[in-house]
């Protein structure tokens, strides 16, 4: 089962929203973004605390104190890569049990794995120049999707962040919630009542969306066609010397945001099912709030205000599975993390899975509690202990659409659709063989009208 919404809106009345209320809406989510600010030089951020949302709330280690970093037991050539490939998600378990820092090694190159908010705090934002995302995973993104923005670095990022940034902030991709929750309704009154498996691919061609895209583009640079979607946007942005993107980087940015948004959010929704499926008096709590605030009519955006549970259940979905499940970085020079010295050309990792899995700020980590995330609770977190969308100023750009999304495609199924696992299933996360944390085979469910 796997839902996604890829249509684009036109000449839709925005409800009234403004960027700050939306990151207090989606509570440590919103959060860990930038405000408008984001994409300013990551220098000019350092020198001014105030143009970030997070200042670490944790005692830094003082420069002149070192640490000496815990290494797990490796074999000689291959290090720790078998013990990754038989399990991935229990290897890195035991590697965080060792403390909240410890040095591993894959084939001849030395990883250190980072467990505790403050790390991530500084990896992924105060050091962030200090890291870029490796050639490795730079050569395969590249090949298959161009230099978007998830495979760019350094200045050309940046130049890049700037331009896309608009309209994924709140008070642009609310137009879409109107459009979600119809598409929604029109895909639920067209399934079967049967048993679905999950589509495990988009197998559409990259070359196939290539040439579809290059026909958008082509169609929205007409004069006559005045649009206010994400593709219409893109192509208007201008940088700070008045040029704009060429097609090919249009192109580029647009499988970026196609192979990163549609797979992801996808994925976050089976598991929250999933989950659901397990926990009826969860499952029955969110039905009741759906069925009180919306009565049989389709969500809008105003509605999500008043489905807080809705929120809850897919916070604490994307706590237990979240698609990004492992941050990785390369120094590109010799920095120091908590003590911790990293060598020029050794990898860090920020594993999300394991952060969201500390006992000390997840009580009974393994718990599909979705009153974690209730106002006060979520509050008393601290930050940088929950990173579904990453921070810093790569944060998942969007972060807010996703969030949105979830959010009214939750709401609008549970109202019309009811979900049940079908026996005999075994559905564990594989990320050995996926970039997000997909699960190892089809999730059969049968669904029923209400």
């Amino acid at each position: 089962m796997e839902i996604a919404v890829g249509a684009v809106a036109e000449e839709t009345v925005l409800p009234s929203i403004n960027d700050r209320e939306a990151r207090t809406r989606w509570g440590r989510c919103g959060a860990q973004a930038l405000p408008d600010t984001t994409t300013a030089p990551i220098q000019s951020r350092m020198e001014n605390p105030s143009m970030t949302t997070h200042v670490a709330p944790y005692p830094i280690t003082p420069l002149a104190v070192r640490k000496t970093l815990p290494q797990i037991a490796s074999l000689p050539l291959v290090g720790n890569l078998l013990d990754l490939n038989k399990d991935p998600l229990a290897f890195l378990r035991r590697v965080a049990r060792t403390g909240d820092a410890c040095g591993l090694r894959f084939g001849p190159f030395p990883h250190i794995l980072f467990n505790h908010p403050q790390h991530a705090h500084s990896i992924l934002l105060e050091h962030a120049q200090d890291f870029d995302k490796g050639a490795a995973l730079h050569a395969l993104l590249r090949v298959a999707i161009g230099d978007g923005l998830f495979s760019s670095e350094g200045a050309f990022h940046q130049r890049q962040r700037r331009l896309i940034a608009p309209p994924f902030q709140p008070r642009h991709i609310v137009q879409y919630a109107g459009l979600m929750g119809a598409l929604s309704d029109q895909f639920q009154r067209s399934w079967p009542e049967e048993a679905t498996p999950r589509n495990r691919r988009a197998r559409q061609a990259i070359q196939a969306g290539r040439a579809c895209l290059q026909r958008l583009i082509a169609e929205r640079r007409q004069p006559l066609v005045a649009r206010q979607d994400v593709l219409s946007l893109l192509l208007q942005a201008r940088d700070a010397e008045g040029q704009a993107m060429t097609d090919e980087q249009v192109i580029a940015e647009c499988l970026t945001l196609f192979v990163a948004g549609y797979e992801t959010t996808a994925t976050a929704l089976t598991w929250t099912w999933y989950l659901l499926c397990q926990h009826p008096e969860a499952y029955e709590q969110m039905q009741e709030e759906v069925d009180t605030i919306l009565q049989g009519r389709t969500p809008t955006y105003d509605d999500l205000a008043q489905l807080p549970y809705c929120l809850q259940v897919f916070k604490e979905a994307l706590r237990l599975y979240p698609p990004a499940h492992i941050l990785s970085r390369r120094a590109v020079r010799a920095v120091e993390i908590d003590g911790y010295p990293v060598p020029q050309g050794w990898s860090v990792l920020v594993v999300p899975y394991l952060l969201h899995r500390r006992e000390d700020f997840f009580p009974d980590p393994e718990h599909f509690d979705p009153t974690r995330f209730s106002p006060q609770r979520e509050q008393q977190l601290p930050r940088y202990a929950y990173l579904p969308f990453g921070a810093g100023p790569r944060i998942c750009i969007g972060l807010h659409f996703a969030m949105m999304e979830g959010h009214l495609l939750l709401a609008s199924l549970a109202q019309r659709s009811r979900f049940s696992l079908l026996p005999g299933q075994r559905i564990e996360p594989d990320p050995l063989h996926n970039l997000i944390l997909r699960p190892s085979g089809p999730v059969h469910v049968l669904r029923t009208r209400r």
